[in-house]
């Protein structure tokens, strides 16, 4: 193992490893720091494995709700240790991918816990104890999130968990409560929903997913209800009493105080960043409210110091943090790239159905002064949607009526995380309302209500 590089990456994360890889691609010698797992968190115990779980979900609601299709099937039964072993299985096998990744590139993996010192060093310590110091002209820490802990919801990793213990417990609880409906939240109410588990939602603002479209707020909570969660929301966990057998959790509601109890509280209220112990302090890396300030390219106010991913300002995503990297680096090495857009993000949520979004919402347009087109096409319309047995949720475009600029679409319905992506481009290419009408999408597909949605907004819809 070398002690000088060009580019060393603090944490290997969908940031970390993609930045270090597009650093070997670029002529550039690496090396790579972990304390855990190549992936990180998004590999081994956030996008990967959870999506392996809620794939679990969606075959045991296929085979519970067979006789829809025509198929008689005896009665399903829940394996819920095998679904997790089958979780865990599938994030160590994209771990594998990773490290064959950096043998592939050439990159040096150093397996420890990585602390920043003067002079462009990274001090190691590893498993052992033993401290390596390594140098490089470039340092870029990806050190990514946790979840975050509230003062009245201390987890215990028994009886009031995170997501990583929500996604690696050994028996399936018959009760949960889940605090917080962002992504993380939703995902895991759905999948505890669906295998049987008593599930509970305790948002603190006054609607589910709160970052999306209303209305898709609106259809989400209508389908979770029906199928059986209960949902409160402008309403806030006060505090959780776990002496018992059961935790006994106290929620502050507008009509008062009210009891529930459950066997798990499922911690969902977000993602703190990892950058305490890193030695940001001890070489004058520049933070503010928990967060490393950078400029458009991941430079720090240290010379040789970058940063990228959950621990900088902007969406804590995954895709985010891979593409800071590739931007990141090829400034580095003297390329061109283009400042990031963050107003043209997908964000994505794998419940059921799926949420997907990217732009404006109706409210945030209206408020930013646009004159509006708005379309929407529901999938109970869809001839693909009606074969598939996926009638719930729609498409919304939101267009700039002066110009016909697609300013934002929300979606809702089974398989949109796939769909979101052609928006995301269309944005990017700066693609007309008019132009979306007249581009030819396959019949029959769900994507079909993308150009039918953006008919309804000039109305030139067909099939409403």
């Amino acid at each position: 193992m070398a002690s000088k590089y060009d580019v060393i990456v603090v944490g290997t994360g969908p940031g970390g490893y993609v930045a270090a890889i597009r650093a070997a691609q670029l002529g550039k010698k690496v090396a790579v720091i972990e304390k855990e797992s190549l992936g990180g968190i998004c590999l081994n115990w956030g996008c990967i494995p959870t999506k392996a779980l809620l794939k679990s979900a969606n075959v045991f609601e296929y085979i519970s709700h067979a006789k829809d299709y025509g198929i008689d099937v005896k009665e399903a039964s829940v394996d819920f240790p095998a679904m997790i072993k089958r979780s865990r299985g599938v994030a160590e096998g994209m771990s594998k991918g990773v490290q064959f990744l950096m043998k592939k590139n050439k990159i040096d993996v150093i397996m420890g816990y990585g602390r920043l010192k003067a002079g462009k060093k990274v001090e190691v310590e590893d498993k052992d104890g033993k401290k390596t110091d390594y140098s490089a002209d470039h340092i870029i820490i990806a050190t990514g999130g946790k979840a975050k802990e509230l003062p009245n919801l201390k987890i215990d990793g028994k009886k009031i968990i995170e997501y990583r213990k929500a996604m690696s417990l050994e028996k399936q609880p018959k009760s949960m409560v889940v605090v917080g409906s962002g992504a993380i939240g939703v995902e895991f109410a759905y999948l505890y929903n669906s295998i049987g588990t008593e599930v509970t939602i305790v948002e603190y603002l006054d609607r589910i997913v709160p970052v999306e479209d209303e209305e898709v707020s609106k259809a989400l909570e209508k389908n979770y209800k029906k199928a059986g969660i209960k949902i409160m929301t402008s309403s806030e966990v006060t505090n959780v009493d776990t002496k018992g057998k059961n935790c006994k959790v106290t929620v502050k509601t507008a009509k008062g105080e009210e009891q529930l109890e459950a066997e798990i509280v499922l911690s969902a209220v977000g993602v703190a960043t990892n950058i305490t112990g890193i030695g940001l302090e001890d070489v004058g890396v520049a933070t503010e409210k928990g967060k490393i300030l950078v400029d458009d390219f991941y430079k720090t106010n240290v010379e040789g110091v970058y940063a990228i991913g959950d621990i900088v300002h902007g969406p804590a995503l995954a895709h985010v943090a891979s593409a800071e990297g590739i931007i990141c680096v090829e400034k580095i090495a003297g390329e061109n790239p283009q400042p990031l857009d963050y107003g043209n993000i997908p964000g994505c949520t794998y419940c059921s159905p799926e949420v997907a979004s990217v732009g404006y919402t109706e409210k945030a347009a209206k408020e930013a002064g646009y004159e509006l087109k708005v379309g929407k096409f529901p999938f109970s319309a869809s001839g693909k949607a009606s074969a598939a047995g996926a009638k719930d949720g729609f498409v919304k475009l939101i267009f700039d009526a002066k110009y016909g600029e697609l300013l934002g679409a929300h979606m809702i319905g089974n398989n949109v995380t796939e769909m979101i992506a052609e928006i995301v481009a269309i944005r990017k290419l700066e693609t007309t309302g008019h132009e979306l009408i007249k581009t030819v999408h396959p019949h029959p597909t769900m994507s079909e209500a993308v150009m039918e949605a953006a008919a309804a907004a000039y109305d030139e819809v067909i099939h409403l």
